[in-house]
C-alpha cells in the first residue's frame, strides 16, 4: 500500500512538471532575428542586432544558377530603397547542385565585377540539411521564427524580416526582387 501511495506522489510531481514545463515553452517567445550573428564575406563578424529598425531581405545565392542574374535586380532594389531603412543580406550557398562552388573571396569577385554588388555578402553557409547554418533554421522553421515554415527550395529565396527582428513572409527562388509582394512590403509603414 505504501508503494502505490508513493508510486502516486511520484506520478503527481512529473505531471506538475511536465506541466509547468509545456506552460514556459507556449509563454517563452520565439527568438528574434536580432538573437544571431554571422560572419561577413571579408571574415568580420556581424551581428543583426545592428539592423534594428531596418527592413532586411535575406536572400541565399549562387554564382552558377539560372538565377544568378537576380543578382543585378538585387542591387537595383537595394540602391533604390536603401534610404529608407532597407538592407539587403546575400549568403551564399553551395546546397543545389554544386552552384556556389568558389571561396568567400572569389564569390566576393564576382559580385562585384559582374552585378556591382554594393549591399552586404556573408560568408558561405549551408541553408539546408544537417549542417544548415542557425540563422536559416530560424528563417525556414515555425517552431523557430513562430510564423511560418519556409524551406528553401532553391538558390534566391528570399526571406523578410520586419522593423522589429520578425519573420514575415518569404518569396521563391524565381520570383524577381522587384515582385509586388517585395516591393508592397517594403513601401509599406
Amino acid at each position: 500500500m505504501k508503494k502505490f501511495a508513493l508510486l502516486k506522489k511520484i506520478s503527481s510531481v512529473v505531471t506538475l512538471v511536465l506541466t509547468m514545463n509545456n506552460l514556459l515553452a507556449q509563454t517563452q517567445s520565439p527568438k528574434s532575428f536580432y538573437d544571431f550573428k554571422t560572419t561577413t564575406i571579408d571574415g568580420k563578424e556581424f551581428k543583426f542586432d545592428q539592423l534594428k529598425g531596418k527592413k532586411v531581405l535575406v536572400v541565399n545565392t549562387a554564382s552558377k544558377c539560372g538565377h544568378t542574374p537576380q543578382y543585378a535586380d538585387l542591387e537595383k532594389l537595394y540602391e533604390k530603397y536603401k534610404g529608407q531603412n532597407f538592407v539587403i543580406i546575400g549568403f551564399p550557398a553551395n546546397n543545389f547542385m554544386g552552384q556556389e562552388p568558389g571561396t568567400n573571396k572569389e564569390i566576393s569577385e564576382f559580385c562585384t565585377k559582374n552585378y556591382g554588388v554594393t549591399f552586404q555578402m556573408m560568408s558561405k553557409i549551408s541553408v539546408k540539411g544537417s549542417d544548415m547554418d542557425a540563422i536559416y533554421q530560424w528563417l525556414t522553421q515555425k517552431a523557430q521564427n513562430g510564423v511560418g515554415d519556409a524551406p528553401v527550395k532553391w538558390n534566391f529565396q528570399k526571406f523578410m524580416i520586419d522593423e522589429n527582428g520578425k519573420w514575415v513572409d518569404f518569396v521563391a527562388p524565381g520570383d524577381s526582387p522587384f515582385s509586388d509582394k517585395i516591393v508592397k512590403w517594403i513601401e509599406s509603414k
